[in-house]
């Protein structure tokens, strides 16, 4: 089940990273550690699935990890505990207490009209921080700087956000991108077919 906040985001998926230990030996943690699947000639790490909280690591050797396909910040901590202690179950030294931050929050918003992104891209938004190109991706890619995200906006009215660290960032972010579509809403609006 995705996640929805008051505001109508939806949150798809939030990755975090940070370093576990000094070292990791891979082809220890393959054969010791259920769920870990190791193949050196087609990925650099070992990926961990890991069920609870549902989640997947990616840990390589220098110790670092990469931890995505979280619904909810408050399960950061439990997969992170349980990684720790699965490890020193299986005799991998860890470090007590893991920077692990939360590197990119990917969420969806409906706008619930379809959107002529081509008015939205000559009437509305920015050029130098716009891209529309239909033939290459079918999406308008919005650069906003402050907060830095990126938002993928499709004819449907569905949008991807992507780049926060924190939900306040992406729903100011939100707000500023709407904004701008709501200064144009009937431009940008694709007139409904009778």
């Amino acid at each position: 089940m995705k996640k929805e906040s008051k505001s109508g985001l939806r949150i798809e998926n939030i990755v975090t990273s940070g370093s576990i230990a000094d070292s990791v030996d891979l082809e220890y943690l393959s054969r010791t550690v259920q769920n870990c699947k190791f193949n050196k000639e087609r990925f650099p790490g070992v990926v961990y699935d890991m069920h609870d909280p549902k989640a997947t690591a990616l840990i390589f050797s220098s110790g670092r990890i990469v931890i995505t396909g979280f619904l909810r910040h408050d399960d950061i901590p439990v997969a992170v505990d349980n990684l720790l202690a699965t490890f020193k179950d299986a005799g991998i030294a860890c470090v007590d207490r893991p920077d692990i931050r939360v590197k990119n929050i990917v969420c969806t918003y409906n706008l619930g009209y379809e959107c002529n992104l081509v008015r939205v891209l000559t009437e509305l938004m920015d050029h130098e921080r716009v891209e529309y190109e239909p033939e290459t991706f079918p999406g308008l890619v919005c650069r906003i700087t402050d907060p830095k995200l990126v938002f993928l906006l499709f004819s449907s009215g569905k949008a991807v956000i992507t780049g926060g660290t924190t939900m306040e960032d992406v729903q100011r972010g939100l707000g500023v991108f709407l904004e701008k579509l709501g200064n144009g809403r009937d431009i940008v609006r694709v007139e409904q077919r009778k």
